[in-house]
């Protein structure tokens, strides 16, 4: 393969540029944690490096959750092409990004490659853990839900739709989101990262129902 690693500043300006609107959980603060977890899984993984770097960085480039996605696929393929970059390669990065997301994972069931197992490990590492609490009551707030409400328990999404429509209290989305991604992690490097995450939650979480008075859920 051509040696694409320069063209990575470009992208990294083109992120920069189409993220300055969005939300302190999805900004590039967010993307450049990402792309740290990356670097240390592909020290192990040996997966390509510019894939790896610049699937990190156009990650949430075309998500529905902040953009127009249509749009902005249109969008980056023209800038992809304009960088010199092949069509061909052009639809690897696009499946990498895709391949990101919790969300599409309820209606897409596939194989993945090295570099979409690298970078999806990679975002999920920055939604657990410490930073992860802090993402999810930021985007909690954001939309304005109730951080905990013993009469709704956590559901099991069963499609993309019912996951993207819920408007359940903040804490729910331990359950049906940053519980689950321990056991999700593709990579073995990835898993072991998750672990402390995981059992750093799952202490916050004990100290918050003892704090609210409450039993709390369980894990199913």
């Amino acid at each position: 393969m051509k040696n694409y690693i320069p063209l990575l500043k470009d992208i990294e300006q083109y992120v920069e540029d189409k993220m300055k609107m969005v939300d302190a959980g999805h900004d590039m603060n967010h993307i450049y944690r990402v792309l740290a977890n990356a670097k240390k899984i592909n020290k192990v993984e040996q997966g390509n490096v510019f894939l790896v770097e610049a699937g990190v960085l156009l990650h949430d480039i075309t998500d529905e959750k902040l953009f127009e996605k249509e749009k902005a696929e249109k969008e980056l393929n023209s800038f992809l092409l304009g960088l010199g970059i092949k069509q061909e390669l052009s639809e690897t990065l696009f499946g990498i990004i895709n391949a990101v997301s919790f969300g599409a994972e309820f209606d897409k069931k596939k194989q993945l490659t090295i570099e979409q197992k690298i970078v999806r490990d990679a975002d999920r590492l920055d939604a657990i853990g410490a930073i992860g609490i802090a993402r999810t009551f930021h985007y909690g707030g954001r939309k304005n839900r109730e951080i905990f409400n013993k009469a709704i328990a956590p559901q099991v999404y069963q499609s993309t739709k019912e996951y993207r429509n819920s408007d359940a209290p903040t804490i729910n989305h331990f359950y049906e989101k940053l519980l689950l991604l321990k056991d999700k992690m593709e990579t073995n490097y990835g898993k072991q990262m998750a672990e402390q995450r995981h059992v750093f939650m799952l202490e916050f979480l004990e100290q918050f129902y003892k704090d609210v008075g409450e039993s709390g859920f369980t894990l199913k």
